[in-house]
């Protein structure tokens, strides 16, 4: 399938003009992929691949299986799309031609993946079985598999949920394992995979981030307050507990839905991050992991996530508050402004330089663009259930 809009690559047309030793018509130009994107539609199972400068549809890659929960990486040429699906599919698709070059089924359940630095391998974080899988980028054939295990209560060797699997710097992937209160990271610049193991982190971490410059790995913990962090340049130091009341803290609060730490806002020397059933936008130092002021917003944050030139904050929320977007201004901590794209807002994405947000709606089957400085509307896009929204520069960008 060849999508509307989408240019024959020059090769191909040079190609076809040599073996037919003339050209009738002048080729077009090729494009590059800059500025495309893909907005995940869950119901269908497809992806509407997006163009950011034109800011509309240029096509779907439909057959892509269950996206309930899924999450996309790009290749480092930002051509290719890895969409990684909650059945445990792992799909290669071609965002200038639409399609899908290469599909596995390889678990039973899958939550998200990770590209390594040099754009070689790509690395999956399974629920079922537990554990994590290197594939090829070009071919998706496998390279190894690490299975999660671990001794329980009962001293028995059993496999735990991989979460908060990520890239870092040295050809190394970093995650997490939900059951066994665990960070691994492994380091694939030998023959073979080396793990290191960092055990007694805290109780069920469920989430995990790392830094812009990929120093520091803070996973999130589901069982207690505070997070674990671990510091990349001496992992000799193993992992150290901050911001203690981070977590639900004494008034246990309902969690509608656990915040991502993906979407934590580094902003100069401060972390933005989502208080843990609480109506509060947290602020952190960075240089001691201290927590500095508590903002009130609209409902329990899921994603708080910084404009490009950290000037803005923009966060979304759970349900039953999810029809809301608040821009809150680093400078002076306030918020500025409350927006309303739809029902369901699920994700959040800025245009690389922060001039445009893109806003999905699931519940209201459509896409807003804002303009950030004015906050006016420049497109509303119809998709089909949509949620997550990523697109290429994150190719270039580490834990994303």
């Amino acid at each position: 399938m060849m999508l509307s809009g989408l240019r024959t690559p020059l090769i191909a047309l040079g190609l076809a003009a040599l073996l037919a030793g003339c050209q009738a018509t002048p080729p077009l130009e090729p494009r590059g992929t800059g500025d495309l994107g893909v907005v995940v539609e869950r119901a269908t199972g497809s992806l509407a691949v997006v163009d950011t400068s034109a800011r509309r549809i240029l096509g779907r890659v439909e057959g892509l299986g269950d996206l309930s929960h899924a999450s996309v990486k790009f290749s480092r040429d930002a051509r290719y799309a890895f969409v990684f699906g909650r059945d445990g599919g792992l799909s290669r698709v071609d965002l200038l031609s639409g399609e899908i070059t290469h599909r596995v089924m390889q678990s039973g359940n899958s939550i998200g993946g990770a590209i390594s630095q040099d754009g070689s391998l790509v690395a999956v974080a399974n629920y079922e079985p537990g554990g994590v899988r290197l594939f090829d980028s070009e071919t998706l054939e496998p390279v190894a598999e690490i299975p999660a295990t671990y001794r329980n209560a009962q001293g028995e060797t059993v496999r735990s949920k991989v979460v908060g699997l990520v890239d870092a710097p040295g050809n190394r992937f970093v995650y997490s394992l939900f059951e066994a209160g665990e960070i691994a990271m492994i380091d694939m610049n030998g023959e073979a995979p080396k793990v290191t193991r960092f055990p007694d982190i805290g109780e069920a971490p469920y989430d995990a981030l790392i830094g812009a410059n990929g120093r520091y790995y803070i996973a999130g913990l589901f069982g207690e307050d505070g997070l674990a962090l671990l510091d990349l340049w001496h992992v000799e130091e193993g992992v150290t507990r901050i911001l203690p009341d981070y977590g639900r803290g004494e008034a246990r609060l309902p969690v509608y839905k656990m915040p991502h730490l993906e979407g934590w806002a580094m902003a100069g020397d401060e972390a933005w991050l989502p208080a843990v059933g609480r109506h509060e936008v947290l602020l952190a130092d960075t240089d001691d992991w201290s927590l500095e002021e508590r903002i009130p917003v609209h409902g329990q944050p899921i994603f708080v996530m910084s404009r490009p030139d950290e000037r803005q904050v923009w966060v979304n929320f759970a349900h039953p508050d999810n029809d809301v977007v608040q821009v809150i201004d680093t400078e002076t901590r306030e918020v500025i402004r409350t927006l309303s794209p739809g029902e369901a807002v699920l994700h959040m994405e800025f245009t690389p330089k922060g001039e445009h947000a893109w806003v999905s709606a699931r519940d209201s089957d459509r896409i807003t663009v804002y303009d950030t400085r004015t906050f006016e509307v420049l497109a509303t896009l119809d998709s089909e259930s949509p949620s997550g929204i990523f697109f290429t520069d994150r190719a270039h960008r580490i834990g994303l």
